[in-house]
């Protein structure tokens, strides 16, 4: 079905939050490959056909359902600004089979910014190529899973992956940034004082001597100790104290830095005994910019290596180079689910990890059992979230008899009984529509118990629900896991 088509304002579809980060020259490139739609109350595409457009709400109501059996049922019933369907996955090209995974219909004429599948192809690889990346591999990493359980479980779990990865990717990166910018700044100035101190009256013995301090200053910093931050105060009080005594100018500004790289009185007074009283202030200054390169260095390999780690737990999670099946340690599965998730479940929530790590490795399908660790910790999160946002979720791993158990345990509400017994019915959910489709326990339940011939069941009072996973320590006779290669 086609719809009216209207005048395209930059301004407006600037004000879409898909688009709002965007300059004036890509939102003039968007109204000019894209275009604005008014549709009647109707459909607007059906699911299973070919994916043509991507469509952005400007204002309306629309509908969508997905076709279960011979009959449409709704998932989604939103008036909101912004929200937006259709070719989503028009960056993968022809990998994968292009055609719409849901259908839409509008209760009102509504307004939509329609962009052409290839036209989103190409803006989505132009402007965020990474972004791209980080998605086609999520996307096939996943394949497995998707045969199994269908297009809804990738659905469902998009949103708390990317949100998690975006917020924990975000930090270190935006730390590596910063700190790379004052490192230039750091070096220039270092640069500079170089020169001031070498065009100077000092003999070469002296700025040999300024040299091997220097050396030995930056090994130092390598091991500086860590301190409680009295002793710090203490320690920079009375470092500020020696510079300010031996005639340093700005003492107090750089007593703290002298401190956090592990530099006291007695290195201070090394220094002074080594360079003459006319270069001390010079050369104290050039050491200041070398204490502060290498701990702006350090930060930067730390941020580096923090990135380095998640890229590893999105690896773990994904499972993008294991095998199908294999014998897995969940304790490597829970820990990589529960860091990618970690921007969801936010600081109010306590996570505590109760781990029997003498547990042998079981034999499983990795990914899958990440899906289930997924769904089971994001209803913990929102139970806990129902009911006020504070609370505590403890995973904890146990042996019971002939099979590992994994409980999830949160401080929420708890299941009323008188749904306890249809929870995990597909699409039986109790969030507002929109929020959840009603198939995370739904799919846990059948990853669990027909995957991987376990037990998924459910203890729950006002304050203590616990989800218990039990998995078989041993393969059944239909299924070998081999070894994981080392």
């Amino acid at each position: 079905m086609s719809g009216h088509r209207m005048p395209c304002n930059p301004r407006e579809i600037g004000a879409l939050f898909l688009f709002e980060r965007l300059s004036p020259e890509q939102l003039e490139r968007l109204c000019t490959e894209g275009r604005v739609e008014q549709f009647e109350a109707g459909p607007v595409y059906t699911e299973g056909d070919p994916a043509t457009c991507f469509y952005v709400m400007i204002e309306g109501t629309v509908v969508l359902s997905r076709r279960v059996g011979a009959d449409d049922v709704e998932v989604t019933r939103t008036s909101q600004t912004g929200v937006y369907a259709g070719a989503m996955q028009a960056y993968l090209g022809d990998r994968v089979r292009q055609v719409y995974n849901n259908s839409m219909r509008v209760t009102e004429p509504t307004r939509f910014f329609v962009v052409p599948a290839d036209t989103f192809a190409s803006i989505m690889r132009e402007w965020f190529p990474m972004a791209v990346h980080l998605l086609e591999g999520l996307f096939f990493g996943s394949k497995t899973t998707q045969r199994m359980i269908g297009q809804r479980e990738r659905l469902l779990a998009l949103g708390s992956l990317s949100a998690g990865l975006t917020h924990e990717l975000n930090n270190p990166a935006a730390a590596a940034v910063r700190a790379t910018s004052s490192l230039r700044e750091r070096v220039a100035k270092m640069r500079h004082k170089l020169s001031v101190i070498s065009a100077g009256p000092y003999p070469r013995e002296a700025l040999a001597n300024l040299i091997e301090i220097q050396d030995r200053t930056a090994e130092r910093v390598a091991k500086a100790p860590t301190l409680s931050p009295l002793e710090a105060s203490d320690r920079e009080d009375a470092v500020g104290d020696w510079l300010d005594d031996h005639g340093i100018p700005d003492g107090w500004r750089i007593a703290p830095t002298f401190v956090q790289a592990g530099l006291d009185l007695d290195w201070l007074d090394q220094i002074a005994a080594a360079v003459d009283e006319e270069i001390l202030p010079g050369a104290i200054g050039w050491l200041n910019y070398t204490v502060e390169t290498e701990l702006l260095m350090d930060e930067i390999l730390d941020s580096t290596t923090r990135i380095s780690h998640l890229v590893d737990a999105a690896k773990q999670y994904s499972q993008l180079d294991r095998a199908p099946y294999r014998m897995a340690d969940v304790h490597e599965l829970l820990d990589s689910t529960l860091l990618m998730l970690s921007g969801k479940i936010g600081p109010q929530i306590k996570v505590v990890k109760d781990y029997d790590r003498t547990l042998p490795k079981v034999p499983a399908y990795p990914a899958e059992l990440n899906q289930v660790w997924t769904n089971l910790i994001d209803n913990a999160v929102s139970a806990i979230n129902s009911d006020g946002g504070e609370g505590a979720l403890t995973v904890r791993t146990a042996r019971d008899r002939e099979c590992l158990l994994v409980e999830f345990r949160d401080t929420g509400p708890g299941v009323p009984p008188e749904i306890r017994d249809r929870i995990f019915d597909p699409f039986f959910t109790t969030k507002p529509v929109g929020e959840g489709t009603g198939l995370g326990l739904d799919i846990s339940w059948r990853i669990v118990v027909n995957k991987h011939h376990g037990t998924l069941q459910v203890e729950s009072a006002p304050g203590d629900t616990r989800f218990q996973v039990l998995l078989p320590l041993t393969a059944t006779e239909d299924e070998t896991a081999p070894e994981e290669s080392a």
